[in-house]
């Protein structure tokens, strides 16, 4: 087991990026990875061919979520990093009738 301030570092600020678990990740390919330490350039790797969640980094890794969150953190302020929030579909209303009759099959059971 890895301590966490093992892989984030003991003296690193409160991270300014606010991210949650479903947060998508994406690496900027013009920004250079070198000085990077190494669990940054594991979520670098992991990030490289394509968009990942948080969530999904941090079971890469096997790290919990939270640690996850603050080396991300670093990673996205720093410009390595960019971050999308998970496309969610707008609620459409339902067919008020098409409710009716699956509430009078759901009676009819």
């Amino acid at each position: 087991m890895v301590r966490s301030h093992t892989v984030i570092g003991p003296d690193l600020p409160p991270p300014s990026v606010q991210l949650d678990l479903v947060t998508l990740l994406s690496v900027d390919p013009t920004v250079e990875r070198s000085g990077l330490r190494a669990q940054a350039q594991r979520v670098m790797a992991l990030c490289a061919p394509g968009v990942l969640s948080v969530a999904e980094v941090a079971a890469h890794l096997q790290m919990p979520g939270s640690v996850v969150r603050v080396l991300v953190a670093e990673l996205v302020a720093s410009g390595h990093l960019l971050i999308a929030d998970p496309v969610v579909p707008v609620a459409q209303l339902h067919d008020v009738p098409f409710l009716e009759k699956v509430l009078d099959g759901i009676r009819r059971i």
